[in-house]
């Protein structure tokens, strides 16, 4: 009798462990894509901060855009506003979605404006513009490989959330699943030309 009681004992002790090590691993992938989209947040802060100086020095010689100028200012205060609910808690999916959003329509604004400039030869030979253009091709670079180990995580955590069985245990915790950060419109595909050459 004494036997069959320590082998129960033992077996729950045994359950208990291997609940806790499911948490635990869902529990820290779940702070590794937070910690992803904080890494994705940084360089957005840095891309909106860009943003004004090019506008600025912009402005100078494309005084007839300035519906195109004022497109991507309202573009990037619509997503720099976006930014911070997803930041507060990138698990949130209407905060990643608003996001993603509001990152879709920047990018088009920053296009159109990019596409305009090609039309005034002095503006594309201002050395503050082809300082602000590597500096805007960098950080949108690092977006992307941010955004790629994000979405990396958010994959990883959303997997052991739904294999069994820890499916079980994400449902009893209310481990809720994450949102890629990835574009929804093929348009939004295409690449935001930065060339002033």
């Amino acid at each position: 009798m004494w036997t069959a009681l320590l082998v129960i004992l033992g077996i729950a002790v045994l359950a208990v462990f291997v609940v806790i090590g499911m948490y635990n691993g869902l529990v820290t992938s779940r702070n590794r894509f937070k910690n992803a989209f904080a890494q994705i947040d940084v360089q957005l802060k840095r891309r909106y901060d860009l943003i004004p100086n090019l506008v600025e020095t912009a402005k100078g010689y494309m005084a007839h855009e300035r519906d195109t100028l004022e497109a991507v200012i309202t573009a990037r205060s619509a997503a720099s506003n976006a930014r911070g609910p997803a930041a507060a808690n990138p698990d949130d999916p209407k905060a990643m979605q608003s996001l993603v959003a509001a990152e879709a329509g920047l990018s088009g604004a920053l296009g159109k404006l990019f596409a305009l400039s090609e039309g005034y030869p002095d503006l594309k030979a201002n050395q503050n513009m082809l300082a602000l253009q590597e500096e805007l091709t960098s950080t949108e670079n690092k977006i992307a490989f941010a955004r790629q180990a994000y979405n990396d995580s958010v994959l990883n955590y959303n997997n052991k959330r739904e294999s069994v069985p820890t499916n079980i245990i994400a449902g009893m915790f209310n481990f809720l699943p994450a949102t890629m950060f990835e574009v929804t419109e093929e348009k939004e595909r295409e690449p935001v030309q930065v060339s002033f050459n």
